[in-house]
C-alpha cells in the first residue's frame, strides 16, 4: 500500500448527501408544530410524564422527566405508540443514581412548573409551543426547543406497502405497542419477543417501557394526511451502495440553548480544537465511528470513536449534554452568545448536568485502573517482522540505554491474517519470544481485530459460522465484506453469547503461544469494512435480536473491546489486569482501556492536533489516551521525531508506531544528538511514572482526568483563533504544567500560567514565576517547557531503568514546591502494578504528603489499605524555601535523627538527602 497525500473525503458523506441531516437541516426556527398537553401530566414519585402532540400530524409523542441525585436532569421523548420499539442503548451506563422526588410547584394558563428535588433547580414546561427551560432557583441554565427545531420524525408505513399505506398506519396508531404485529415484515424482528423487551435495557440511567396514559388527546376529526416522503426517505443511495430502509425515516432532532456560556467543548473525536467551532456555512460536527486514512485536521468530519457528551463552562458553572444514542448524529453549533446547540439521529435521551467530570463518569463509569506497565513507553509499527526482528529492536533498547516496557506486534505477524494464531514461518516459537521478553521485565502486544477471515480451515471462522453469532445482511446471510485477509465475515459483538466466545479465546490453551506477558491491540473495530459504504457496514445489516446496524452502529468498537478486556481479566482467574488499545470507542470504552487518535500523519499540524484531541477525550472520561509518536503515515524529520517524543512523553498513553511504507525510526537510528534528547524524554517520562500512577488511580476513584487543559477560565477569552489557539498547555493531574514545543525551528514560546496570587517553578531550573503571566519560555531543540504548581508535592523515582517492573522497589525523591504562603500538599498510590488485589484485598499504600509551618509530614491518605513496599526516601527537594539552621526526621515511633542539606540561595532550593525511611512509613521533618 502506498501513502496517499490525504483523505479521499468521497468516501464520505457530508450533511447534504445524508438524507436525514439534510431533512434536519432544513428545519427553520420559530415554527414548531408540537404542543404540550399539560392536562396529560401523570406525577409519580420520581417522574414526571406528559404527553406531546405534533399539530400538523396528530402523532402524539410521551416526555419523560426525570431529577437525579447530583443536579442531574434526565428527558426522554419517544412515541406514544410507536409501530416497532426503537433501540434503547445498553450496557453503556453502569447504574441509576437515586430520583429525587418531583412536585408541581406552578401551574397556570400555557406553563407548568416542577421542583426537580432539593437543590433549587426547577423545570418550566411551556405548552405551546413546547418548549423546556431549566432552572437553578432564578438561573436560567439550559432552554430546550427554544428556537423550534424539534423534529421527532414518527414510524410510519410505506405508502406503497402491502400492509395499508398510511391509511393502514393511521388506523393503528393509537395501539399499545405491545399489540403490534408486524405482518408485513417491516418490524417483526424487534417486537416484545426480543429479549432485552422483557428487560428493558438502560437509557440514559434507567429506562422505562413505553406505555399508554389514561389521558385521552383530542381526535382529530379527520385523520392527517402524511407528509410528502421527499427522495431516499425509504432508499438511500450513497455512490455505489443503497440503503434499504424498511422503517423509513425516524430521525430525531433537537436544540439546546444554552444562555451565557460563549464556549463549548466535547463530542469527541474530531482532529479539532478543544473548543468547539461554529458550524454556519459548513457541515456539523459528525459522530459515526470511521475509518478515516490519513485524515485532515481542522475539520468536523467524523473519525474513529464516539461520545455524544457536550460540555459548557463559564465562571463558577459547568453544564454537560449527553446525548444517550450510538446512531448516527450531527451536531450542529451556533455562533451567538446563547450557546444554540442543535442536534440530530436517530431517537434517544438527553441528560443535563453540572459539575460533568464528576456528575458525567458515575453513569458510563470511571477509567480503569490500568496495569502500571502501560504507563511506560510502547514501541511499534507494522510490523516487526520476525522473532529475530523483534529480539535485534528489543536489543537495541538495551544497547542504548532507552526504557522500554511493550513491543508491538501489527498484523503481519498472524498467519494470513488469521487472529489468534501466529505465521509459523515468522513466529515459530512465540512463547519463547514472550518468555524472553518476560525475563527482560518486557510485555508484547498483538493485534486482534474484528474481521474474520472467510475460510473453512480456520477455526474461528468455522465455528462463528456454526453458532450463527456472525452479523447477517438484510436478507439473513452471514454479512462479508473485505478487509484485511480479503473476504472477511464480522462477529456480531451485540450478541452476549459472541462477547463470551470472544473471550473465551484469550484463554492461554484457546490462544496458542499466548502467556501472561501478551496482551491485545483492537484495531478496525469501527467496524472497517473495505469494500463497505464509507469504509464501514451496510446500515441494514442485522444484529442480534433484529436491530438494524444504523441503530447500534457506534456501540460495535466498545463491544469489541469489552470482550476482549474480559477474556484478559478471565484467563488469569479474574486476578490480572488487562491491558486492551481500542481504535473505537463510545461513552464508556474507557472502563475497558486505552484508546488512540489513530492514523495520524508524521506533520506539525498532527503533532499539535494531538493535544487538545486527548483533552477532549478527557473532557469525556476517556483519560487513557495518546497519539502515535512519529506519526503513523510518512516519515518525520530528526527535529519533529524528537519533538514527538518529548509531547507524548507528557500524555497519557505512550507509544511510537508507523507505517509498513515508512522508514525504519526506532530510536538509535536517530544521530547521536537526536537519540540523546530521544533518551531523556522517556527517562523523564519514567522519572515521573508515580505522579501518573497516581494521576490515574484519581481518576479511577472519582473520575477526573489525568491530562487537562492548562488555559485559565477568563470571563472574555479571546475570540480570533491564533496559530497557537488549538495547542492548550496540558496539566497533568494538576500539578504539572507542560506546553510542548510544536513549531518547526522554535526558539521560544508562550506559556500562560494561571491562577491569581499562585506561583510556578520551573521543573528543571526551579526558577520561580508569580501568575498569572504570559512568559515567555526561550527553548532549544532539548527544551521541554515543564513548570511545577506552587503547593504541590510530587514523587518521582528518578534512578533511570530498563522498564516499570524493574523499578519497583526504587528509591523516591519527594519535590515540595511551595506555595507564596509556604504550604504544599500531594500523595502518592501505590500496589504491586498488575492485579485487582487494590480492590479485593485492599493491597495499596495511599500516603498523603504535607508541609506546613516548616515541616513535611507524611500519613496515611487511606488507612483501609495497607502493603508492604521495600521503597524508601531518598531525597526531599523543597523549591521556594530559605536556608534552615538544621533539619530534624522524626519517625513514627518517635526517633529523631538529624539530616544532611544543601541550600541554593539564588533559587531557594533545599535539598535533604537520605532520610531513609520506608515510603509506607509515617515521619515528619522538621526545619529549625
Amino acid at each position: 500500500l502506498g501513502a496517499s497525500l490525504a483523505v479521499d473525503r468521497g468516501n464520505f458523506k457530508t450533511c447534504e448527501q445524508s438524507g436525514f441531516c439534510r431533512r434536519q437541516r432544513r428545519i427553520q426556527p420559530g415554527n414548531s408544530p408540537y404542543r404540550a398537553l399539560l392536562e396529560s401530566l401523570e406525577l409519580g414519585p420520581d417522574v414526571a410524564k406528559i404527553q406531546l402532540v405534533n399539530e400538523a400530524t396528530q402523532v402524539p409523542l410521551l416526555l419523560e422527566v426525570w431529577g437525579l441525585t447530583g443536579n442531574v436532569t434526565r428527558l426522554r421523548i419517544q412515541e406514544l405508540a410507536p409501530l416497532r420499539p426503537r433501540y434503547q442503548v445498553p450496557d453503556v451506563l453502569l447504574g441509576e443514581p437515586p430520583a429525587e422526588r418531583l412536585e408541581v410547584t406552578d401551574h397556570d394558563e400555557g406553563t407548568l412548573e416542577l421542583s426537580l428535588g432539593p437543590g433549587g433547580h426547577r423545570l418550566l414546561v411551556t405548552e405551546r409551543p413546547f418548549r423546556l427551560d431549566l432552572l437553578r432557583h432564578r438561573e436560567l441554565l439550559c432552554s430546550v426547543n427554544a428556537r423550534g427545531l424539534l423534529v421527532f420524525e414518527h414510524q410510519r408505513r410505506r405508502r406503497d406497502s402491502g400492509g395499508g399505506g398510511a391509511g393502514g398506519t393511521r388506523g393503528r396508531r393509537w395501539q399499545h405497542p405491545e399489540r403490534e404485529g408486524d405482518k408485513d415484515g417491516e418490524g417483526g424482528d424487534t417486537g416484545v419477543g426480543h429479549p432485552q423487551s422483557n428487560n428493558p435495557p438502560t437509557l440514559f440511567w434507567g429506562g422505562v417501557p413505553p406505555f399508554l396514559t389514561g389521558f385521552v388527546p383530542p381526535q382529530p376529526a379527520e385523520p392527517p394526511a402524511e407528509p410528502e416522503e421527499e427522495p431516499g426517505a425509504w432508499e438511500e443511495t450513497f455512490k455505489t451502495h443503497t440503503d434499504s430502509k424498511p422503517y423509513g425515516p425516524t430521525s430525531v432532532g433537537l436544540d439546546f440553548s444554552l444562555p451565557g456560556f460563549e464556549h463549548v467543548y466535547g463530542i469527541p473525536e474530531h482532529a479539532d480544537n478543544l473548543r468547539l467551532r461554529p458550524t454556519e456555512g459548513g457541515d456539523p460536527y459528525r459522530l459515526y465511528n470511521l475509518d478515516v486514512f490519513q485524515y485532515e485536521v481542522f475539520t468536523p468530519m467524523a473519525l474513529y470513536g464516539s461520545v455524544p457528551l457536550l460540555l459548557a463552562h463559564r465562571p463558577r458553572l459547568s453544564l454537560g449534554l449527553f446525548w444517550l444514542n450510538a446512531a448516527e448524529t450531527w451536531v450542529d453549533i451556533g455562533s451567538n452568545t446563547a450557546g444554540k446547540v442543535r442536534q440530530g439521529g436517530l431517537g434517544g435521551s438527553w441528560g443535563c448536568f453540572g459539575g460533568f467530570h464528576c456528575r458525567f463518569c458515575p453513569g458510563p463509569g470511571t477509567q480503569a485502573l490500568p496495569p502500571l506497565f502501560s504507563l511506560g513507553y510502547h514501541q511499534s509499527r507494522w510490523n516487526y517482522q520476525d522473532e529475530a526482528d523483534v529480539e535485534a529492536v528489543e536489543r537495541g533498547f538495551e544497547e542504548h540505554e532507552l526504557p522500554l516496557d511493550v513491543l508491538w506486534l501489527d498484523i503481519e505477524h498472524a498467519d494470513g491474517k488469521r487472529y489468534f494464531t501466529w505465521d509459523p514461518a515468522k513466529f515459530p516459537n512465540p512463547r519463547g519470544v514472550l518468555e524472553r521478553l518476560a525475563a527482560g521485565k518486557r510485555r508484547m502486544v498483538s493485534i486482534v481485530d474484528p474481521h474474520i477471515k472467510v475460510d473453512g480451515g480456520y477455526r474461528v471462522h468455522t465455528e462463528l459460522r456454526a453458532r450463527g453469532l456472525f452479523v447477517k445482511t438484510k436478507d439473513g446471510n452471514d454479512y462479508e465484506g473485505w478487509c484485511w485477509p480479503g473476504s472477511s465475515a464480522y462477529p456480531d459483538f451485540t450478541n452476549p453469547e459472541m462477547r463470551e466466545w470472544w473471550a473465551n479465546m484469550f484463554a492461554y490453551d484457546q490462544y496458542e503461544g499466548s502467556t501472561e506477558a501478551l496482551f491485545t491491540w483492537n484495531d478496525m473495530n469501527e467496524p472497517s469494512v473495505f469494500s463497505g459504504p464509507e469504509v464501514t457496514m451496510h446500515k441494514d445489516a442485522r444484529h442480534f435480536g433484529g436491530w438494524e446496524h444504523r441503530e447500534l452502529h457506534n456501540l460495535y468498537g466498545l463491544y469489541v473491546h469489552k470482550a476482549t478486556a474480559e477474556g484478559l481479566i478471565r484467563r488469569s482467574g479474574g486476578r490480572l489486569r488487562p491491558f486492551v488499545l481500542s481504535r473505537a470507542f463510545f461513552a464508556g470504552s474507557q472502563r475497558y482501556g486505552a484508546v488512540w487518535t489513530g492514523d495520524n500523519t508524521a506533520d506539525w499540524e498532527h503533532l499539535r492536533i494531538s493535544i487538545p484531541m486527548c483533552l477532549s477525550f478527557g473532557l469525556a472520561g476517556l483519560a487513557f489516551c495518546g497519539a502515535d509518536v512519529g506519526g503513523f503515515f510518512q516519515n518525520p524529520g530528526p527535529e519533529l521525531q524528537v519533538r514527538w517524543y518529548q509531547a507524548g512523553a507528557f500524555q497519557p498513553f505512550f507509544r511510537a508506531h508507523a507505517h509498513l511504507d515508512t522508514a525504519r525510526r526506532e530510536p538509535w537510528l536517530l544521530s547521536p544528538e537526536h537519540l540523546a534528547l530521544v533518551r531523556s524524554a522517556l527517562r523523564r517520562r519514567y522519572a515521573l511514572l508515580p505522579l501518573w500512577y497516581t494521576a490515574f488511580d484519581h481518576c479511577h476513584r472519582q473520575g477526573s482526568p489525568v491530562m487537562r487543559c492548562g488555559i485559565p477560565k477568563t470571563p472574555n477569552p479571546p475570540q480570533k483563533r491564533t496559530r497557537d489557539s488549538h495547542e492548550p498547555p496540558c496539566c497533568p493531574y494538576r500539578v504539572l504544567l507542560v506546553h510542548p514545543v510544536t513549531e518547526l525551528g522554535a526558539r521560544g514560546v508562550n506559556v500562560y500560567l494561571p491562577g491569581e496570587g499562585e506561583v510556578w517553578y520551573n521543573d528543571e531550573t526551579h526558577e520561580q514565576h508569580r501568575a498569572p503571566q504570559t512568559l515567555y519560555v526561550p527553548v532549544t531543540l532539548s527544551s521541554i517547557p515543564v513548570f511545577q504548581r506552587g503547593g504541590t508535592v510530587i514523587p518521582r523515582q528518578d534512578r533511570p531503568r530498563r522498564s516499570t517492573e524493574a523499578m519497583r522497589g526504587d528509591p523516591f525523591t519527594l519535590y515540595v514546591a511551595l506555595s507564596p504562603q509556604g504550604t504544599a500538599q500531594g500523595d502518592l498510590y501505590l500496589d504491586d502494578g498488575v492485579s485487582f488485589d487494590y480492590a479485593t484485598k485492599n493491597a495499596f499504600l495511599h500516603r498523603h504528603f504535607s508541609f506546613a509551618n516548616g515541616t513535611l509530614t507524611s500519613s496515611s491518605a487511606d488507612p483501609s489499605g495497607s502493603m508492604s513496599s521495600p521503597a524508601w526516601l531518598e531525597r526531599v527537594v523543597i523549591l521556594g524555601v530559605g536556608r534552615p539552621e538544621s533539619a530534624l526526621l522524626t519517625t513514627h515511633e518517635g526517633a529523631q535523627t538529624p539530616l544532611q542539606f544543601q541550600h541554593d540561595p539564588e533559587r531557594s532550593v533545599l535539598t535533604l538527602r537520605r532520610p531513609g525511611v520506608p515510603i509506607g512509613a509515617d515521619w515528619s521533618i522538621s526545619l529549625r
